[in-house]
């Protein structure tokens, strides 16, 4: 038999966008023609996930017009393609196999995940059919996701005898997920061997980051290629039952720094998300600090210094070094940059606000209010300019509530939403590897809030490097107060954290969304209620409390 040539198309689909996904793949097959198979990714046509888009009938038929369209399109290749299908009153995720106008076979995925931030069994219901098809005398088994993740649906394939399996995937990046997916299919591959190719989406949407990273494995479960990470591209190779894969000497391998790996996803979850919902640029608030500056960079490497607007907004309270590492940085990068002091926005408030305030000690009400006094101004520049307002606030702050609603919190989109902390220094490092854009102060100062005289973020919290410990077996683990205890931290500071965490639930609802990065996000990844009193029942157990 002669190798098959088959094109990869990790590509960057938008959800619901339906005629420009069609675009797309119609200009990927006229540019592939020589290719005998073209392979796309999980639902390519509708972007992934569509969600409530799948109850609309008008989506449906524009579905299977594009379906029709694509079909008739692949005259000199065949065409893999994901999109939903339905048949009689039943909905499935599936894969079409479409050549010369004709459909050569159809598969319906069988394993729909229902955790984290997949919801597959709202919309679909599973396959059960075993997906293949034969072409130029190889047979040639289809898989979607989910299924690989699983021993029967292989099992069912190697059964037909296939000689070459396709998995078309929408997987979302996550730390360490590379790994994970390999490991998963080395597996699958030790169970039975056969070589796999495995498609990958590639491209922002809302907080999920789909990385790309396809893989090609051997029948011995060696990775003999694989496509770079969160940067939609084609590539084509070679496939013969005799000879394996060939024509992969020139693909480019992929960057196995894990820093790197997180800030390239960082940067197309911003550029993904700004420019397919038609954002102008974008506006932040630079102040000086670590998190403002590390979003500023992400910002301006995501979408060119010419689309990044940076405002400097100082209170009595913002030292004179925040002021001066603000204004290097944003010279650094070349973005637009403004200074815009906010004490007299704060003394109209507090004027007005005062007979209504007494004599009674602010605290916190001032520290506040200078705040949201910056979140009107960065507000107000994106109403004028049709700019998205970034939030820079990170997850340990976001985790214990340290940040204030309609203030810093203010924005449509939080690239560090799901950054701890301690992450924070290290991926400003990272990117000063590069070129050192953030100045190197803004790293090695405490970090300060400067929203009361000589503050310092530890005077509230512990040390972050014990902070994001507490968080992550908490917030992502699961663990209980008494096991986190147990690990030798400290009982008070475990409580406070837990309580901080439990009780800032709604503020967290009312923030941005942001990429995930995690194994856990705040977001769908880890759904709480907001009134919650589980809180008491840890102190009970702990402390043997009477509180109601």
């Amino acid at each position: 038999m002669r190798p098959l040539k088959l094109t990869l198309a990790q590509l960057d689909f938008t959800v619901g966008a339906l005629n420009q996904n069609s675009k797309t793949i119609l200009a990927t097959i006229q540019a592939h023609q020589d290719s005998d198979i073209i392979v796309f990714p999980e639902l390519a046509l509708t972007g992934y996930p569509p969600e409530d888009l799948l109850f609309r009938e008008d989506f449906e038929q524009l579905v299977a017009q594009a379906i029709t369209t694509i079909a008739t399109a692949a005259q000199h290749s065949v065409v893999v393609i994901g999109h939903p299908q339905r048949v009689g009153n039943e909905l499935f995720n599936s894969v079409s196999v479409l050549y010369q106008g004709q459909l050569l076979t159809r598969y319906h995925k069988q394993r729909l995940p229902q955790y984290g931030v997949f919801d597959e069994q709202r919309y679909f219901i599973p396959g059960h059919q075993t997906g293949f098809f034969d072409y130029q005398g190889y047979r040639i088994g289809l898989l979607i996701c989910e299924d690989i993740w699983h021993a029967e649906p292989w099992a069912a394939l190697q059964r037909e005898k296939v000689d070459l399996v396709l998995s078309l995937n929408a997987s979302p990046y996550e730390v360490d997920k590379h790994q994970q997916r390999l490991h998963i299919l080395q597996q699958r591959i030790h169970e039975k061997a056969c070589p796999v190719i495995y498609v990958n989406n590639c491209g922002g949407q809302d907080e999920l980051v789909f990385d790309g990273h396809s893989l090609v494995l051997s029948a011995t479960g060696e990775l003999v290629a694989e496509l770079p990470h969160c940067e939609p591209c084609c590539a084509t190779l070679s496939y013969s039952s005799d000879a394996g894969f060939s024509g992969i000497d020139d693909w480019r391998p992929y960057a196995s720094e894990p820093l790197a790996l997180i800030y390239q996803a960082l940067v197309l979850s911003v550029r993904d998300y700004v420019q397919k919902n038609g954002f102008k640029g974008v506006t932040l608030g630079l102040s000086g600090g670590i998190d403002s500056a590390l979003t500023l960079a992400i910002a301006a490497d995501a979408l060119g210094a010419a689309q990044v607007h940076a405002v400097m907004m100082p209170f009595k309270y913002t030292s004179q070094m925040s002021q001066d590492d603000a204004q290097l940085q944003a010279e650094r990068m070349g973005v637009n940059y403004d200074v815009v002091a906010i004490e007299p926005i704060y003394d109209s408030f507090m004027q007005q606000l005062s007979p209504l305030f007494g004599d009674d000690a602010l605290g916190t009400t001032t520290e506040n209010l200078q705040a949201r006094s910056r979140g009107v101004i960065v507000m107000a520049l994106s109403n004028k300019t049709g700019s998205l307002v970034l939030t820079t606030g990170n997850k340990s702050e976001l985790a214990v509530g340290y940040c204030t609603l309609y203030g810093d919190m203010c924005g449509g989109f939080a690239p560090l939403k799901d950054i701890p902390k301690t992450l924070v220094f290290a991926l400003a490092r990272y990117r000063n590897q590069a070129q050192e854009v953030i100045p190197e102060r803004v790293i090695t100062r405490p970090p300060s809030a400067e929203l009361a005289p000589d503050q310092k973020d530890e005077d509230n919290l512990p040390p972050y490097e014990v902070l994001d410990k507490i968080l992550t077996l908490y917030v992502e683990q699961d663990w209980s107060a008494a096991a986190i205890i147990d690990c030798g931290f400290d009982r008070a500071d475990v409580l406070r954290v837990i309580k901080l965490v439990d009780i800032n639930e709604y503020k967290r609802r009312q923030g941005a969304v942001g990429p995930k990065i995690t194994s856990r996000n705040f977001s769908k990844d880890r759904r709480y209620p907001i009134t919650n009193h589980f809180r008491y029942e840890i102190e009970r157990q702990l402390e043997g409390s009477s509180k109601p």
